[in-house]
Protein backbone atom coordinates (compact mmCIF):
# COMPACT_ATOMS: atom_id res chain seq x y z
CA UNK A 1 0.00 0.00 0.00
CA UNK A 2 1.33 3.66 -0.60
CA UNK A 3 1.82 6.04 1.50
CA UNK A 4 -1.62 8.12 1.88
CA UNK A 5 0.37 11.42 2.17
CA UNK A 6 2.68 13.70 2.80
CA UNK A 7 4.02 12.96 6.86
CA UNK A 8 4.50 16.66 7.90
CA UNK A 9 0.22 16.87 7.23
CA UNK A 10 -1.23 18.68 10.16
CA UNK A 11 -4.90 17.91 9.91
CA UNK A 12 -7.53 16.99 7.56
CA UNK A 13 -8.55 19.47 5.49
CA UNK A 14 -5.67 21.69 6.28
CA UNK A 15 -4.43 22.13 3.11
CA UNK A 16 -5.17 24.11 -0.17
CA UNK A 17 -7.05 21.90 -2.48
CA UNK A 18 -10.55 23.84 -2.10
CA UNK A 19 -8.47 27.26 -2.89
CA UNK A 20 -6.77 25.50 -6.51
CA UNK A 21 -9.80 24.03 -7.43
CA UNK A 22 -11.84 27.58 -7.04
CA UNK A 23 -8.60 29.26 -9.00
CA UNK A 24 -8.81 26.44 -11.64
CA UNK A 25 -13.03 27.28 -11.88
CA UNK A 26 -12.85 30.99 -11.80
CA UNK A 27 -9.73 30.70 -14.44
CA UNK A 28 -12.00 28.60 -16.55
CA UNK A 29 -15.13 31.19 -16.71
CA UNK A 30 -11.99 33.82 -17.18
CA UNK A 31 -10.71 32.51 -20.18
CA UNK A 32 -14.20 31.65 -21.81
CA UNK A 33 -15.29 35.05 -21.27
CA UNK A 34 -13.13 35.52 -24.31
CA UNK A 35 -14.55 32.89 -26.54
CA UNK A 36 -18.20 33.90 -25.64
CA UNK A 37 -17.68 37.45 -26.51
CA UNK A 38 -15.81 37.47 -29.46
CA UNK A 39 -16.23 34.00 -31.08
CA UNK A 40 -12.29 33.44 -30.46
CA UNK A 41 -9.96 33.33 -27.86
CA UNK A 42 -7.03 34.77 -29.96
CA UNK A 43 -6.27 37.89 -27.31
CA UNK A 44 -6.75 35.82 -24.35
CA UNK A 45 -3.14 36.48 -22.28
CA UNK A 46 -2.07 32.95 -22.32
CA UNK A 47 -3.02 32.41 -25.52
CA UNK A 48 -1.20 35.66 -26.80
CA UNK A 49 2.01 34.40 -24.19
CA UNK A 50 2.26 31.08 -25.37
CA UNK A 51 2.21 32.15 -28.56
CA UNK A 52 -1.41 30.49 -29.73
CA UNK A 53 -0.83 26.92 -28.08
CA UNK A 54 -2.96 26.94 -24.85
CA UNK A 55 -5.97 29.14 -23.16
CA UNK A 56 -5.79 30.00 -19.62
CA UNK A 57 -9.23 27.37 -19.10
CA UNK A 58 -7.38 24.14 -20.25
CA UNK A 59 -5.08 25.19 -18.00
CA UNK A 60 -7.25 25.28 -15.32
CA UNK A 61 -9.11 21.67 -16.70
CA UNK A 62 -5.53 20.06 -16.56
CA UNK A 63 -5.02 21.63 -13.13
CA UNK A 64 -8.42 20.14 -12.29
CA UNK A 65 -7.59 16.64 -13.61
CA UNK A 66 -4.15 16.47 -11.76
CA UNK A 67 -5.69 17.45 -8.27
CA UNK A 68 -8.32 14.35 -9.25
CA UNK A 69 -5.72 11.83 -9.97
CA UNK A 70 -4.06 12.59 -6.94
CA UNK A 71 -7.08 12.38 -4.51
CA UNK A 72 -8.91 9.64 -6.27
CA UNK A 73 -6.29 7.60 -6.05
CA UNK A 74 -5.45 8.63 -1.82
CA UNK A 75 -9.51 7.58 -2.36
CA UNK A 76 -9.51 4.17 -3.52
CA UNK A 77 -5.82 3.34 -1.57
CA UNK A 78 -7.96 3.97 1.60
CA UNK A 79 -11.19 1.75 0.96
CA UNK A 80 -10.63 -0.23 -1.64
CA UNK A 81 -13.94 -1.55 -2.07
CA UNK A 82 -15.34 -1.12 -5.48
CA UNK A 83 -19.18 -0.39 -4.17
CA UNK A 84 -17.77 2.18 -1.73
CA UNK A 85 -15.68 3.96 -4.40
CA UNK A 86 -18.00 3.83 -7.13
CA UNK A 87 -20.52 5.28 -4.97
CA UNK A 88 -17.55 8.43 -3.52
CA UNK A 89 -17.71 9.31 -7.12
CA UNK A 90 -21.16 9.06 -8.32
CA UNK A 91 -22.18 11.58 -5.18
CA UNK A 92 -19.35 14.08 -6.50
CA UNK A 93 -20.45 14.29 -10.20
CA UNK A 94 -24.00 13.44 -10.74
CA UNK A 95 -26.71 15.27 -7.65
CA UNK A 96 -24.89 18.81 -8.66
CA UNK A 97 -24.92 18.32 -12.49
CA UNK A 98 -28.98 17.01 -12.25
CA UNK A 99 -30.06 19.70 -10.73
CA UNK A 100 -27.37 22.01 -13.24
CA UNK A 101 -29.34 20.01 -16.44
CA UNK A 102 -32.70 20.74 -15.16
CA UNK A 103 -31.96 24.48 -14.54
CA UNK A 104 -30.76 24.92 -18.02
CA UNK A 105 -33.36 23.03 -19.72
CA UNK A 106 -36.55 23.97 -17.52
CA UNK A 107 -35.35 27.72 -16.75
CA UNK A 108 -32.79 29.33 -18.91
CA UNK A 109 -33.86 27.35 -21.70
CA UNK A 110 -37.15 28.99 -22.13
CA UNK A 111 -36.01 32.34 -21.04
CA UNK A 112 -33.64 32.22 -24.26
CA UNK A 113 -35.49 30.08 -26.45
CA UNK A 114 -37.05 32.10 -30.19
CA UNK A 115 -39.85 29.39 -30.03
CA UNK A 116 -43.17 29.57 -27.64
CA UNK A 117 -42.73 28.08 -24.14
CA UNK A 118 -45.27 25.17 -25.01
CA UNK A 119 -43.27 24.20 -28.50
CA UNK A 120 -40.10 24.39 -26.57
CA UNK A 121 -41.38 21.98 -23.98
CA UNK A 122 -42.76 19.92 -26.97
CA UNK A 123 -39.91 19.64 -29.29
CA UNK A 124 -37.71 16.41 -28.98
CA UNK A 125 -34.55 18.62 -28.45
CA UNK A 126 -35.36 19.44 -25.68
CA UNK A 127 -35.50 15.48 -24.17
CA UNK A 128 -32.15 14.90 -26.28
CA UNK A 129 -30.61 17.33 -24.15
CA UNK A 130 -31.60 16.02 -20.84
CA UNK A 131 -30.40 12.57 -22.10
CA UNK A 132 -27.32 13.57 -23.07
CA UNK A 133 -26.21 15.75 -20.13
CA UNK A 134 -27.30 12.13 -17.98
CA UNK A 135 -24.94 10.04 -20.17
CA UNK A 136 -22.35 13.23 -20.13
CA UNK A 137 -21.96 13.07 -23.64
CA UNK A 138 -19.07 15.88 -24.77
CA UNK A 139 -21.31 17.95 -27.02
CA UNK A 140 -21.83 20.10 -28.30
CA UNK A 141 -25.09 20.59 -26.35
CA UNK A 142 -27.89 22.69 -27.75
CA UNK A 143 -31.41 23.17 -26.67
CA UNK A 144 -34.25 23.95 -28.69
CA UNK A 145 -34.46 27.66 -30.29
CA UNK A 146 -31.45 29.13 -27.98
CA UNK A 147 -28.96 31.19 -29.67
CA UNK A 148 -27.08 33.48 -27.50
CA UNK A 149 -25.73 35.72 -29.63
CA UNK A 150 -24.15 35.03 -33.58
CA UNK A 151 -20.99 33.70 -32.63
CA UNK A 152 -19.04 30.78 -33.28
CA UNK A 153 -20.12 29.49 -29.63
CA UNK A 154 -23.52 31.29 -29.31
CA UNK A 155 -25.27 27.63 -30.00
CA UNK A 156 -23.43 26.58 -27.43
CA UNK A 157 -25.48 25.50 -23.71
CA UNK A 158 -22.44 24.60 -21.64
CA UNK A 159 -18.97 24.42 -23.32
CA UNK A 160 -17.53 23.36 -19.88
CA UNK A 161 -19.31 20.25 -20.17
CA UNK A 162 -16.89 17.81 -22.32
CA UNK A 163 -14.17 17.51 -19.61
CA UNK A 164 -16.76 15.61 -17.12
CA UNK A 165 -17.04 12.20 -19.30
CA UNK A 166 -13.30 11.77 -19.24
CA UNK A 167 -12.92 12.56 -15.60
CA UNK A 168 -15.40 9.69 -15.05
CA UNK A 169 -13.16 7.68 -17.47
CA UNK A 170 -10.62 8.63 -15.31
CA UNK A 171 -12.62 7.24 -12.08
CA UNK A 172 -13.35 4.26 -14.02
CA UNK A 173 -9.34 3.61 -14.79
CA UNK A 174 -8.59 3.99 -11.09
CA UNK A 175 -11.26 1.42 -10.39
CA UNK A 176 -10.17 -1.02 -13.15
CA UNK A 177 -6.12 -0.68 -11.89
CA UNK A 178 -7.05 -1.16 -8.21
CA UNK A 179 -9.57 -4.36 -8.78
CA UNK A 180 -6.15 -5.86 -10.63
CA UNK A 181 -4.08 -4.57 -8.20
CA UNK A 182 -2.33 -2.33 -10.68
CA UNK A 183 -2.57 1.14 -8.98
CA UNK A 184 1.01 1.72 -8.49
CA UNK A 185 4.10 3.91 -9.64
CA UNK A 186 5.49 2.12 -12.30
CA UNK A 187 1.86 1.86 -13.83
CA UNK A 188 0.75 5.59 -13.20
CA UNK A 189 4.54 7.20 -14.44
CA UNK A 190 3.52 4.93 -17.75
CA UNK A 191 0.24 5.98 -18.19
CA UNK A 192 1.78 9.71 -17.82
CA UNK A 193 3.94 8.81 -20.16
CA UNK A 194 1.16 7.33 -22.64
CA UNK A 195 -0.91 10.57 -22.02
CA UNK A 196 2.10 12.67 -23.43
CA UNK A 197 2.66 10.76 -26.42
CA UNK A 198 -0.91 10.50 -27.13
CA UNK A 199 -0.60 14.46 -27.21
CA UNK A 200 2.21 14.91 -29.45
CA UNK A 201 1.30 12.33 -32.11
CA UNK A 202 -2.33 14.28 -32.34
CA UNK A 203 -1.17 17.51 -32.97
CA UNK A 204 -1.74 16.63 -36.41
CA UNK A 205 -5.66 15.39 -35.42
CA UNK A 206 -3.77 11.97 -36.09
CA UNK A 207 -5.37 10.09 -33.49
CA UNK A 208 -9.57 11.81 -34.91
CA UNK A 209 -10.56 8.09 -35.27
CA UNK A 210 -10.45 6.72 -31.93
CA UNK A 211 -13.23 9.32 -30.68
CA UNK A 212 -14.03 9.39 -26.97
CA UNK A 213 -10.40 7.59 -26.13
CA UNK A 214 -8.47 10.67 -28.36
CA UNK A 215 -10.44 12.74 -25.24
CA UNK A 216 -9.44 10.59 -22.38
CA UNK A 217 -5.80 10.45 -24.06
CA UNK A 218 -5.59 14.11 -24.28
CA UNK A 219 -6.69 14.26 -20.02
CA UNK A 220 -5.03 11.30 -19.11
CA UNK A 221 -1.08 12.82 -18.69
CA UNK A 222 -2.30 15.28 -16.66
CA UNK A 223 -4.83 12.72 -14.59
CA UNK A 224 -1.79 10.74 -14.31
CA UNK A 225 0.87 13.35 -13.10
CA UNK A 226 -1.40 13.73 -9.51
CA UNK A 227 -1.30 9.80 -9.38
CA UNK A 228 2.24 9.88 -9.42
CA UNK A 229 2.36 12.60 -7.06
CA UNK A 230 0.37 10.76 -4.68
CA UNK A 231 2.82 8.00 -5.15
CA UNK A 232 6.11 9.98 -4.63
CA UNK A 233 4.40 12.56 -2.07
CA UNK A 234 6.94 11.18 0.55
CA UNK A 235 9.66 10.78 -1.59
CA UNK A 236 9.57 14.26 -4.12
CA UNK A 237 10.94 17.20 -2.19
CA UNK A 238 8.37 20.09 -1.82
CA UNK A 239 10.56 23.18 -1.44
CA UNK A 240 10.02 26.64 -2.57
CA UNK A 241 13.60 26.51 -4.85
CA UNK A 242 11.91 23.06 -6.55
CA UNK A 243 8.73 24.92 -7.69
CA UNK A 244 10.64 27.67 -8.68
CA UNK A 245 12.06 25.76 -11.48
CA UNK A 246 8.64 24.13 -12.29
CA UNK A 247 7.98 27.56 -12.63
CA UNK A 248 10.56 28.37 -15.31
CA UNK A 249 10.31 24.94 -17.08
CA UNK A 250 6.09 26.28 -17.51
CA UNK A 251 8.06 29.78 -19.03
CA UNK A 252 10.20 27.71 -21.00
CA UNK A 253 7.53 25.01 -22.55
CA UNK A 254 5.08 28.37 -23.00
CA UNK A 255 7.72 30.68 -24.99
CA UNK A 256 9.98 28.02 -26.99
CA UNK A 257 8.89 25.37 -29.61
CA UNK A 258 4.71 23.98 -29.80
CA UNK A 259 4.89 21.68 -26.77
CA UNK A 260 2.98 23.45 -24.34
CA UNK A 261 0.28 21.37 -23.69
CA UNK A 262 1.93 18.31 -24.69
CA UNK A 263 4.61 18.83 -21.66
CA UNK A 264 2.86 20.99 -19.23
CA UNK A 265 1.69 17.47 -16.66
CA UNK A 266 5.06 18.05 -15.82
CA UNK A 267 5.86 20.89 -14.30
CA UNK A 268 2.12 21.27 -13.77
CA UNK A 269 1.42 18.06 -12.14
CA UNK A 270 4.25 19.28 -9.58
CA UNK A 271 3.79 22.67 -9.03
CA UNK A 272 -0.36 21.77 -8.45
CA UNK A 273 0.38 19.44 -5.62
CA UNK A 274 3.09 21.47 -4.18
CA UNK A 275 0.86 24.33 -4.05
CA UNK A 276 -2.38 22.12 -2.67
CA UNK A 277 -0.25 20.45 -0.11
CA UNK A 278 0.48 23.90 1.73
CA UNK A 279 -1.76 25.25 3.77
CA UNK A 280 -2.39 28.73 3.81
CA UNK A 281 -5.51 29.46 6.63
CA UNK A 282 -6.79 32.93 5.86
CA UNK A 283 -7.28 31.76 2.01
CA UNK A 284 -9.68 28.60 3.40
CA UNK A 285 -12.47 30.38 2.32
CA UNK A 286 -14.41 26.88 1.67
CA UNK A 287 -14.40 27.11 5.34
CA UNK A 288 -16.83 29.61 5.71
CA UNK A 289 -18.67 29.39 2.34
CA UNK A 290 -18.41 25.83 0.92
CA UNK A 291 -16.74 24.42 -1.62
CA UNK A 292 -17.80 26.27 -4.86
CA UNK A 293 -15.40 25.04 -7.65
CA UNK A 294 -17.79 22.55 -9.31
CA UNK A 295 -20.90 24.86 -8.90
CA UNK A 296 -18.82 27.49 -10.39
CA UNK A 297 -17.45 24.94 -13.18
CA UNK A 298 -20.64 23.63 -14.53
CA UNK A 299 -22.77 27.08 -14.05
CA UNK A 300 -20.31 29.57 -15.32
CA UNK A 301 -20.26 28.70 -19.55
CA UNK A 302 -24.23 29.22 -19.19
CA UNK A 303 -24.37 32.33 -16.92
CA UNK A 304 -21.84 33.92 -19.41
CA UNK A 305 -23.91 32.95 -21.83
CA UNK A 306 -26.54 34.32 -20.52
CA UNK A 307 -25.36 37.82 -19.89
CA UNK A 308 -24.02 38.04 -23.40
CA UNK A 309 -27.96 37.30 -24.39
CA UNK A 310 -28.94 39.71 -22.41
CA UNK A 311 -26.77 42.39 -24.09
CA UNK A 312 -27.55 41.26 -27.55
CA UNK A 313 -24.26 39.80 -28.25
CA UNK A 314 -22.43 43.08 -27.90
CA UNK A 315 -20.80 42.69 -24.11
CA UNK A 316 -16.94 42.74 -23.96
CA UNK A 317 -15.20 40.05 -22.78
CA UNK A 318 -15.09 41.92 -19.17
CA UNK A 319 -18.62 42.19 -19.13
CA UNK A 320 -18.81 38.80 -20.03
CA UNK A 321 -17.00 37.63 -17.06
CA UNK A 322 -17.95 40.04 -14.23
CA UNK A 323 -22.01 39.51 -15.40
CA UNK A 324 -21.00 36.12 -15.84
CA UNK A 325 -19.64 35.65 -12.45
CA UNK A 326 -22.27 37.38 -10.81
CA UNK A 327 -24.61 35.11 -11.56
CA UNK A 328 -22.73 32.20 -11.17
CA UNK A 329 -21.24 32.83 -7.64
CA UNK A 330 -24.94 32.31 -6.00
CA UNK A 331 -25.80 29.50 -7.88
CA UNK A 332 -22.68 27.73 -6.55
CA UNK A 333 -23.22 28.51 -3.33
CA UNK A 334 -26.66 27.31 -3.96
CA UNK A 335 -25.27 23.98 -5.56
CA UNK A 336 -23.41 23.42 -2.64
CA UNK A 337 -25.50 24.12 0.29
CA UNK A 338 -28.81 22.66 -1.29
CA UNK A 339 -27.56 20.04 -3.36
CA UNK A 340 -24.01 18.62 -3.17
CA UNK A 341 -22.49 18.31 0.02
CA UNK A 342 -25.51 16.19 1.40
CA UNK A 343 -24.46 13.15 -0.69
CA UNK A 344 -20.90 14.04 0.12
CA UNK A 345 -21.65 14.08 3.88
CA UNK A 346 -23.62 10.89 3.60
CA UNK A 347 -21.12 8.80 1.92
CA UNK A 348 -18.57 10.44 3.78
CA UNK A 349 -20.02 8.88 7.18
CA UNK A 350 -20.45 5.75 5.76
CA UNK A 351 -17.24 5.31 4.69
CA UNK A 352 -14.92 3.13 6.60
CA UNK A 353 -11.39 3.40 5.22
CA UNK A 354 -9.38 0.12 5.14
CA UNK A 355 -5.86 1.80 6.51
CA UNK A 356 -5.49 4.02 8.97
CA UNK A 357 -3.50 7.88 7.71
CA UNK A 358 -2.87 11.09 8.57
CA UNK A 359 -5.71 13.10 5.99
CA UNK A 360 -4.75 15.66 3.76
CA UNK A 361 -7.64 15.97 2.09
CA UNK A 362 -11.04 13.96 2.47
CA UNK A 363 -10.86 12.00 -0.53
CA UNK A 364 -14.68 11.87 -0.89
CA UNK A 365 -15.24 15.79 -1.47
CA UNK A 366 -12.21 15.23 -4.57
CA UNK A 367 -13.57 16.20 -8.16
Amino acid sequence: MPPAHPAAAPAAHANNFDLLRLVAALSVIFSHSFLISAGTQSNEPLVVFTRNQCPLGLVGVFVFFVISGYLVTDSWCRAPRPGGFALRRAARIYPGLVANGLVLALVLGPIVTSLPVAAYLADPGLRDFLGEYATLWPGPLALPGVLFAKTTVGLLVNGSFWTLRFEVYMYLMVLVLGLVRGLRLSVAAGLLALGIAAIWWDQDHSLLWLGDLRGWLWMLSHFAAGMVMYFLCRRVPFRWYAALLAVAFVVLIARVGHQFITLFALPGGYLTIYAATRYWPRLDYARHVGDLSYGLYIYGWPCEEFVMWLSGGRAAWWQVFLGGLALAVPLAWLSWHAIEKWPLGWVRARRRPAVAAPALADPAAGS
